[in-house]
């Protein structure tokens, strides 16, 4: 993928189409900005009731508390 993005006057992009393909993205699709030093990664935003169950069978065990780590 060698797209190259364009901001706009008014500070708009379109993400190319190979990208929202690879990524599965369509109109509409909410995505939130994550900023670290000088790097922008955009996540999609999903539904809480999306993410149900996706950590099923993790086995949690005893809670550490600050005490514990010194």
């Amino acid at each position: 993928m060698s797209d190259v993005m364009t901001m706009s006057s008014k500070c708009q992009i379109v993400i190319p189409k190979s990208v929202r393909d690879v990524v599965g993205w369509k109109p509409g699709t909410k995505l939130v900005p994550l900023v670290k030093g000088n790097h922008v990664t955009l996540v999609e935003l999903r539904p809480l009731r999306e993410l149900r169950g996706f950590i099923k069978g993790t086995k949690i065990g005893e809670i550490r508390d600050h005490e514990d780590r010194l």
